[in-house]
């Protein structure tokens, strides 16, 4: 890591890497310029009613689950005070891209600023870790419900609660700003088109004048922090349910365990399902067009369907869904 960071600080390091391309200096890239999903004016209608209408069901949906958790005094337990910080983070993740590409649509722009693609990176980085992590202290909860039941209030109490969410956030933050870091370094660009609809880190590393090993260092060592240490600790969690679950004398216990950690479960599979096949998508099957479809699945669709897999499998949500919306009409 310490020498990855002294090749991004040494200016003769982009020197040597810039001599085959025509150099921008960091004070000359003002813009970046945004792929579009169709050059067919006569679909532009059709993406930007699509587009508004999933983001305003994402919200929508996610601040339902909000409202919900913090108006019931029966969800105010440690896995609904999860889920309500996940449903912020899902909106923040979504709001960071979707509102930028509607706007394109309509103004058939593509031009994005270079601060504009800095915060939009940042933020997109902060959110989407922040999913990650939350999803994996979720994890820690249903193990310490199932294999723990006797001393869950006393372990999950509410201070435990508040730290893991600020760790969560912390780390996320920091990931965010290692990001920011290493691309406020470079100082000369190779092109300003982003093959994609929003500023992703990993675009902006091919477009910069280093070499593959630089950015391979990269994206290792980011895939560690905001992809591998998340996954640990679930499938660890959740090899210790399934194996407190497999314990359980009667078959209606066990399903009866496992089906507090159904929601959970797909909303981690959807996930980490297209995070994983938009990362094996770029490396094996480059694509722009492709790219485009399966980031839209990882930051449109999944944060738009978190909602209605915890209400439609959590009898409690419905019920809190239900007496919230009777109060408030």
């Amino acid at each position: 890591m310490l020498i990855y960071l002294f090749h991004f600080s040494n200016p003769l390091f982009f020197f040597k890497r810039c001599l085959g391309y025509k150099e921008q200096n960091l004070t000359s890239v003002s813009e970046f310029f945004l792929s579009r999903f169709s050059d067919d004016l006569e679909l532009q209608p059709l993406l930007f009613g699509l587009f508004l209408s999933m983001y305003l069901v994402t919200v929508l949906g996610n601040l339902l689950i909000i409202l919900a958790v913090s108006s019931d005094s029966h969800l105010h337990t440690p896995m609904y005070f999860f889920l309500s910080n996940l449903s912020l983070a899902d909106i923040g993740f979504t709001s960071t891209t979707v509102p930028k590409m509607i706007v394109d649509i309509q103004t058939q722009s593509r031009v994005i600023s270079y601060v504009g693609c800095l915060t939009q990176m940042s933020f997109l980085i902060l959110f989407g870790c922040m999913d990650g992590m939350l999803l994996t202290v979720m994890a820690y909860d249903r193990f310490v419900a199932i294999c723990h039941p006797l001393h869950y209030s006393i372990i999950m109490n509410p201070r435990l609660c508040g730290l893991l969410v600020l760790v969560s956030f912390l780390v996320s933050l920091l990931d965010s700003q290692l990001h920011s870091l290493i691309v406020l370094q470079l100082t000369c660009f190779k092109d300003v088109e982003i093959s994609n609809f929003f500023c992703d880190p990993s675009q902006l590393l091919n477009l910069a004048c280093s070499d593959t090993f630089t950015n391979n260092i990269v994206m290792y060592f980011v895939g560690a922090i905001s992809g591998f240490l998340p996954i640990s600790g679930i499938f660890f969690s959740y090899y210790k349910i399934v194996s407190s679950i497999l314990r359980v004398p009667s078959t209606g216990g066990r399903y009866k365990a496992f089906s507090t950690c159904g929601s959970h479960l797909s909303v981690v599979c959807l996930f980490y399902g297209t995070a994983i096949g938009v990362y094996l998508g770029s490396a094996l099957l480059p694509s722009p067009r492709k790219d485009i479809v399966a980031s839209v699945m990882y930051t449109v669709v999944t944060p738009m369907l978190n909602p209605f897999i915890y209400s439609l499998r959590n009898r409690d949500i419905k019920s809190a869904l239900w007496r919230f919306l009777r109060r408030t009409g």
